[in-house]
């Protein structure tokens, strides 16, 4: 099974908020017998902030999962209706809500600490 997580990024955080994003994050997971056997991460840079291109990568990459910090309801609604799951309004670091969401525990509104174990 392959997994595809979307993350807008500013340095290694999650962006504060998705439309302003110029760097997004796109990890993708394959899984076997409930470990994960392959795991592959691209940085897609885009020229300037625009949630259509996000959205567009989120359908182009067949993206499973959207972890970002504030999104308007009308990307918010289109990402949902594509078939994705949005977690929205996550504040910390990338690593911390990749190890969060593999520990099947991240949900929307989570403010991740580092060093917090999981």
């Amino acid at each position: 099974m392959q997994q595809r997580i979307l993350i807008p990024i500013l340095d290694n955080e999650i962006a504060p908020r998705f439309d302003l994003a110029t760097d997004v994050l796109i990890i993708s997971l394959v899984w076997v017998d409930g470990k994960i056997v392959d795991r592959e991460d691209k940085v897609v840079v885009l020229d300037h902030p625009s949630p259509e291109a996000v959205c567009r990568l989120v359908i182009v990459h067949t993206v499973n999962t959207v972890i970002c910090g504030g999104i308007e309801g009308e990307y918010y609604d289109f990402l949902v209706w594509k078939g994705a799951e949005v977690i929205d309004d996550v504040v910390g670091s990338t690593a911390d809500a990749m190890s969060v969401l593999l520990a099947g525990e991240l949900e929307s509104g989570m403010i991740l600490q580092r060093g917090d174990s999981w």
